[in-house]
């Protein structure tokens, strides 16, 4: 990969614009979880260390090119404060007199955080002269957002252009991971895709039957396939009228040598709801008036007996209804495996997607994985096959 980092930038004296991700969430103006926050700290602290002056850009929320106060960047600073453990200026725009005279008189050792770039719609829409403004405020880019990506605004992909750019550690920490996944990945590989629609994901399994040699599908999404196979799902939720698109999969994978991995045994209830009556039953004999939630014990047994024998496995979306107990067991005992085969040093395992992370901490398996990419959309994108503006123009 053509891509610079930090290590590469003489940064001494130099105002250096980092695109972070912190849109967290929020009760009011406290933040609830402060993990994006956590992230982007060693690459503030290392330009900090280098000599560098941060100037960090950020989006938050969806304030539709209009000012928001309750999507202001000000919430943040005492967050940041406490985090970085450096003193934090906040501007109250990313352009103009007094965004430009905050980051020419940044004193050494502090941060400047500047408004929210998108209270300007020139920012979604990538506008050129939006992106100049912005980058006349600093010298070196560094983009720290690969959560942001995927989209080509003028925060992460038109300032690129116009300064020297880098990836920061985070970004340098995701690509590498992702690298090391898909890119040229330690074989076999096994992938996990879960989640409730085929439609949603249609180009990621269509991307990964020619990439991997084990790909299980679980969630509602297995349903649809097990529908497409012409076992009846009862109530289950499935789209019916996805199903000739995933007999295309199915013969696509077969084309490819890649095998697929559909539930052998299923977890029904009659009711969608935490502690319904449930029974574990044969894959192809769900009754007409229930529904599976989850994946059975000896499919589990199935899948991790086929993590032994992978050496990269990339996980995507739950084996059931997580959320609901116990219809989130099949997820729990394939995470804790995967987690085990990891510590050890078997197996290198990279998850992503916010259901994923969520379901990976709910296991307690998220710190035994080999990386956890906090990016949904771009997480997506990448395992799609497709180019991130963000990443390509840092390539340029």
């Amino acid at each position: 990969m053509g891509w610079k980092t930090l290590d590469d930038m003489d940064l001494a004296g130099k105002r250096v614009l980092t695109r972070v991700d912190i849109n967290v969430p929020m009760d009011g103006t406290a933040v609830t979880d402060a993990t994006r926050i956590e992230k982007i700290v060693p690459t503030v602290r290392d330009i900090l260390a280098k000599g560098g002056r941060p100037i960090l850009l950020a989006h938050f929320g969806r304030p539709k090119g209009q000012r928001n106060d309750d999507m202001s960047l000000r919430h943040l600073v005492p967050t940041l404060e406490h985090h970085i453990a450096a003193p934090v200026t906040f501007v109250a725009d990313c352009v103009g007199a007094a965004a430009k005279a905050a980051a020419d008189t940044l004193p050494d050792g502090h941060v400047l955080i500047m408004e929210n770039t998108r209270f300007h719609a020139a920012e979604e829409k990538n506008d050129p002269q939006f992106a100049a403004e912005i980058a006349a405020n600093g010298d070196i880019y560094c983009n720290d957002a690969f959560s942001a990506a995927h989209r080509a605004h003028a925060s992460t992909e038109g300032v690129a252009r116009l300064l020297p750019s880098c990836a920061g550690r985070l970004m340098q920490a995701e690509l590498s991971a992702l690298e090391a996944a898909l890119g040229t990945p330690q074989r076999p590989v096994v992938a996990i895709v879960g989640g409730a629609k085929v439609s949603t994901k249609l180009e990621l399994l269509g991307n990964l039957v020619g990439k991997v040699d084990h790909l299980v599908i679980g969630g509602g999404m297995a349903n649809t396939f097990l529908a497409a196979k012409g076992i009846d799902v009862g109530k289950s939720l499935a789209e019916h009228d996805m199903t000739p698109t995933a007999r295309d999969i199915l013969a696509k994978a077969q084309t490819a040598g890649c095998e697929i991995h559909l539930p052998i045994d299923i977890v029904i209830a009659r009711e969608f709801a935490a502690h319904a009556a449930s029974e574990t039953l044969p894959a192809d004999q769900c009754p007409g008036d229930a529904m599976i939630l989850d994946t059975g014990p000896k499919t589990v047994a199935a899948l991790n007996a086929v993590f032994d024998t992978c050496k990269t496995l990339i996980w995507n979306g739950p084996l059931g209804a997580f959320e609901l107990p116990p219809f989130n067991a099949a997820t729990n005992a394939a995470a804790a495996h995967a987690a085990m085969l990891s510590k050890s040093g078997a197996l290198i395992s990279v998850a992503g997607g916010g259901d994923t992370v969520a379901a990976l901490n709910q296991a307690g398996a998220s710190a035994d994985f080999s990386y956890i990419s906090t990016a949904g959309g771009a997480f997506l994108e990448w395992m799609e096959g497709k180019t991130l503006p963000g990443v390509a123009v840092l390539d340029d």
